[in-house]
């Protein structure tokens, strides 16, 4: 819209400053002549004046305005949280509420700006930001949010924002509604393995006091309860069952009143790791590959390493005086009685009995290995003999029986079809175009008790069995050769790799179980994965966060033992449960605690720095799609822009020129004749 204005403008000829000098002269001077009654002291300040005031120039400008349309800014809460029932309807309610009021004031235009998801929670500030970096600020006529008032990113100084136009916060939601929420106050990143951890959680309900029932469990297990204080910090306590992530959840009944049962769940991954893996390793007598293994062991940095090698038995005596004997005696009380428990593996190296250690001991081993304990048995000819270890209360625990026969002859060692699905030996086997492994050349027949055979000699007879005993595992090595892989005979094998894996399974390295189920999220899908030793897997079930149930069948990878399924992912935060036989896991979409669902209850608490400091206001509209709106006025610059049932925008009136006429007000010529007279005058009363 155009208009015509017309405005007094000076366009000076020489600065100001020299201007206002001469004025002020001409003042001084006036002054001085008045106060000493001089003749024609008037007459020479008028003439001062009139010069300063042409060297001002003014003059008339007509110019014809067009005038700019204010802006008025809204940003509506897209987030998770307006999700509960009426928000996003009363949000949208007062969104067409400002546009009926900008379709109908042609000075005012409307821009709209949505706070989105964010894995950090509502960003309002950050989404206002961005919308009015493409805003003039002197065309702002406010900025309006309708939210529910749960904003993550209010920085601590407003006054930095620089907003220049009024703030209104249009609240969405009851916020006299209670709600139960469940709040991890502390909680640690790492466990022990093996060790309980502390959590410190705390349940809030604005509806009542009292107890609550509090479930939680360990990666998807079974749910453990207890009866906790509401309002008050609580430490629960979960174990840590094995290196990597430990996902916890932990959940709480409902309350009388509920905005959403999504806080009513939090989760808590602790990554699990071991203090030091104490290992006890005995040799039974000295050979090649007894260094082999100390050395193999030495070189894992997480492994405490505790070795004796027995080098006079006590069946056995010769004339080396007991003061030159540097060998000390075989602790067995300390070792296999006191200080068993303390050990994560125990490892007997082509050991065999002497009456070092007596039969309790071994029953001792065996049922430190019942009880979750591990055991490694690498074999020599002792274990096909009458002394071998087998012949004693081990032989509960040992996957393999000897047969008493002792094979020799150069053999290359083999994986089997389990040792192929099997972690511990999966994809060590040389490819077609590859050197094969070298040669072994001893191994001690056995029957295969129990377990999975992994390697075997061209014959079929075992060389590495694993199997679980108990609550524990044990493995066999039926063979002493393997050190020639280690020396690099005949081109070597995969003795350090596949010698750390059999370590780490018995000690209950997760990544290395033969049925293992595990998932993970990203890019919009889920994708579980399945290691298994049999030919096909069971079905994949899945309980997503909303208890919706979905069931998959794997597919298989292209690599022995390992199938995978995937899924969209619909839902944005929360554990998704799976299920495939007896194994279960649990996988987070997004954060396990979203601040997005922290505290649900609305509230005006956070905004009102923002809205005080820019002289806005703050109304409840309610939870519905007739929300209770405040009216909307235009106002004046810098007048008030907010008041008990409405809420102002401000007119800026800014506008561009589209033409402009400029007519002096002073005539050069007119003005001359007035300054000489002045001066003439001057000079005629002075010569009086």
């Amino acid at each position: 819209m155009s208009a015509a204005a017309t405005t007094l403008d000076f366009a000076p000829l020489i600065p100001v400053w020299a201007i206002s000098t001469l004025a002020v002269l001409a003042l001084a001077t006036t002054a001085v002549g008045a106060i000493r009654r001089l003749n024609g002291w008037l007459w020479r300040s008028l003439s001062i004046l009139l010069i300063s005031a042409v060297l001002m120039n003014p003059s008339l400008v007509e110019e014809e305005r067009e005038a700019l349309p204010d802006i008025a800014l809204a940003i509506v809460d897209r987030s998770e949280s307006m999700d509960i029932p009426g928000r996003a309807e009363a949000a949208e309610a007062a969104l067409e509420a400002l546009r009926r009021e900008a379709g109908n004031d042609p000075e005012l235009e409307l821009v709209e700006a949505e706070i989105g998801n964010d894995a950090e929670g509502t960003l309002a500030i950050e989404a206002m930001q961005a919308a009015l970096a493409g805003i003039p600020r002197d065309r702002l006529a406010g900025v309006v949010m309708a939210t529910d008032g749960r904003v993550h990113d209010m920085p601590e100084d407003v006054e930095g924002l620089e907003i220049g136009a009024p703030v209104h916060h249009l609240l969405t939601g009851n916020p006299e509604q209670g709600d139960r929420r469940l709040v991890i106050v502390e909680a640690p990143r790492y466990g022990l393995v093996d060790e309980p951890a502390e959590f410190v959680i705390r349940v809030e309900d604005d509806a009542m006091q009292g107890t609550a029932t509090l479930t939680f469990r360990v990666d998807g297990g079974e749910p453990q309860t207890a009866r906790i204080t509401l309002g008050l910090d609580t430490t629960v306590t979960a174990q840590i069952g094995h290196r990597g992530a430990n996902v916890i959840e932990i959940e709480v009944e409902p309350g009388p009143e509920e905005l959403s049962l999504i806080n009513n769940r939090a989760a808590v991954s602790v990554t699990g790791v071991r203090d030091r893996l104490r290992v006890l390793l005995v040799t039974g007598e000295p050979h090649n590959g007894a260094r082999t293994w100390r050395d193999l062991l030495k070189s894992d940095p997480s492994v405490d390493l505790v070795h004796f090698t027995i080098l006079r038995p006590l069946d056995r005596a010769d004339a080396t005086p007991v003061d030159e004997l540097s060998l000390i005696p075989f602790p067995t009380r300390e070792l296999f009685e006191e200080r068993l428990e303390e050990f994560d593996l125990v490892i007997f190296d082509r050991y065999r009995r002497r009456g070092i250690m007596p039969p309790l001991y071994f029953d001792y081993i065996a049922r430190y290995v019942d009880n979750g304990g591990a055991l490694l048995i690498t074999a020599g000819p002792p274990f096909g003999q009458a002394v071998s270890i087998y012949r004693s209360p081990l032989a509960a625990v040992i996957p393999a029986r000897p047969t008493g026969v002792i094979a020799t002859g150069a053999y290359r060692p083999e994986v089997t079809d389990a040792g192929q699905r099997h972690p511990v030996t999966a994809n060590l086997a040389p490819a077609e175009d590859e050197e094969p492994w070298g040669e072994w050349f001893r191994r001690i027949d056995a029957t295969v008790l129990g377990g999975e055979t992994l390697l075997q000699a061209p014959d079929g007879g075992p060389l590495l069995v694993l199997a679980r005993a108990g609550q524990g595992r044990a493995a066999v090595v039926l063979s002493d050769q393997s050190w020639l892989w280690a020396r690099g005979y005949q081109g070597g094998g995969p003795h350090a790799e596949m010698f750390r894996r059999v370590a780490h399974w018995l000690m209950g390295e997760p990544e290395l179980d033969e049925e293992r189920l595990s998932a993970s999220a990203f890019n919009g899908q889920l994708l579980a994965e399945r290691t298994t030793l049999a030919d096909t897997p069971p079905p994949l079930e899945l309980e997503w966060p909303s208890g919706r149930t979905e069931t998959l069948d794997m597919a298989a990878t292209g690599e022995p033992g390992r199938f995978s399924a995937m899924t969209d992912v619909t839902e944005q935060s929360g554990l998704v449960r799976l299920r495939s036989g007896d194994l279960t896991s649990v996988a987070a979409l997004g954060p396990l605690n979203p601040q997005e669902y922290a505290n649900l209850r609305p509230s005006t608490e956070v905004l009102r720095p923002l809205v005080r400091e820019n002289g806005g206001g703050a109304y409840v509209l309610g939870a519905s799609a007739q929300p209770d709106l405040p009216g909307i006025r235009r106002t004046r610059l810098g007048a008030d822009a907010s008041g008990r049932n409405w809420y102002g925008l401000q007119r800026n009136e800014r506008y561009i020129v589209r033409g402009a006429e400029r007519t002096p007000l002073l005539p050069g010529i007119l003005i001359l004749l007035l300054i000489v007279a002045a001066l003439g005058f001057g000079w005629r009363r002075e010569g009086q």
